[in-house]
């Protein structure tokens, strides 16, 4: 009888330890549902520029009965490094809100100087217009993100006007009228999410207060230099009618300076233009605590949530 006793708990507790570890946390069932739910385009060539081809990857909800918000997510390293599989990850939280999301790679300085990646990342924004209804993209809800030199990126590509001349080189093959005359597929961003970006190149050059050696490397020896610093500031481009913008930054960032964030917040509010400046206290460049970061990511949503992009519910 005893040792029938023995076996009974034993038996009992074996089965409770299979229960313990058969139950998955929140986060794990977020990341199961993530992997069930999507699925994945990579590396699609968007544009073909000085023999590189730019190209971008799809992360989309496989089962969708109708179109689905979309960010594009641009990666940072100073215009000069960085690649779109190192900020992969970033797009995890915008995964978990229900939205779709094209992560874009561009020419960094080492392929092409300054204005390069400015004009890839607007054609990978006219790929998108171009193929919304092949991805099931919802262009009513476009929301452009990236972070440091990404964030810039992200900046231009919303507020630059078609005037700028920046757009030249986006008619692509997938285009349907590529043999036709010039038409444009650029949809209109309904929201921008700027994680510490740059918002004045010419403040970082040579000789003035912010110099930055990336930023002097982008811009190399270009004989136009501090005119086209200033042709690629978003800065430059605040006026009333944007789309609703979202700065993020530590006010202790030694990379990209505070006061970029401050100024273009200024310039924004003085224009009439929807935005809001989140200040991370003591935070660097990007290197935030996972509190600081959870709490930056429940701003985004609230702000995109208040501008009217909800996701999917999941």
């Amino acid at each position: 009888m005893r040792t029938l006793r023995c076996m009974v708990v034993i038996v009992a507790l074996l089965t409770l330890t299979s229960t313990m570890w058969a139950q998955l946390s929140e986060a794990e069932k977020a990341a199961v549902l993530i992997e069930h739910d999507y699925e994945v385009a990579p590396n699609i060539t968007y544009l073909v520029a000085n023999g590189y081809e730019a190209k971008l990857d799809v992360y989309r909800p496989s089962q969708a009965k109708s179109p689905v918000p979309v960010v594009m997510l641009i990666h940072g390293g100073g215009w000069v490094a960085g690649t779109k599989e190192e900020a992969a990850l970033s797009a995890l939280p915008y995964l978990a809100m229900g939205f779709a999301v094209v992560n874009v790679e561009y020419r960094l300085g080492k392929t092409s100087l300054a204005p390069a990646a400015v004009e890839d990342c607007l054609c990978a924004l006219h790929w998108i217009g171009r193929n919304a209804k092949k991805y099931n993209f919802d262009l009513n809800k476009l929301v452009v993100t990236g972070g440091s030199a990404g964030g810039h990126l992200a900046l231009t590509t919303s507020m630059i006007p078609p005037s700028a001349g920046f757009e030249n080189r986006c008619a692509y093959e997938d285009d349907e009228n590529w043999n036709g005359p010039w038409t444009d597929a650029r949809p209109k961003v309904a929201a921008v999410i700027n994680w510490f970006g740059i918002t004045d190149v010419a403040d970082m050059l040579q000789g003035a207060p912010n110099t930055r050696s990336y930023a002097v490397a982008w811009l190399g020896s270009l004989a136009n230099r501090e005119e086209l610093a200033r042709r690629l500031s978003p800065l430059n481009y605040v006026r009333a009618g944007l789309p609703p913008i979202l700065t993020i930054h530590g006010d202790a960032d030694h990379i990209v300076p505070y006061s970029h964030a401050v100024r273009l917040h200024e310039a924004l509010t003085k224009a009439g233009v929807r935005n809001k400046l989140v200040t991370v206290p003591g935070g660097g460049h990007g290197d935030f605590s996972a509190d600081q970061e959870l709490r930056a990511f429940e701003a985004v949503r609230i702000f995109l949530s208040s501008v009217g992009i909800t996701p999917r519910a999941r």
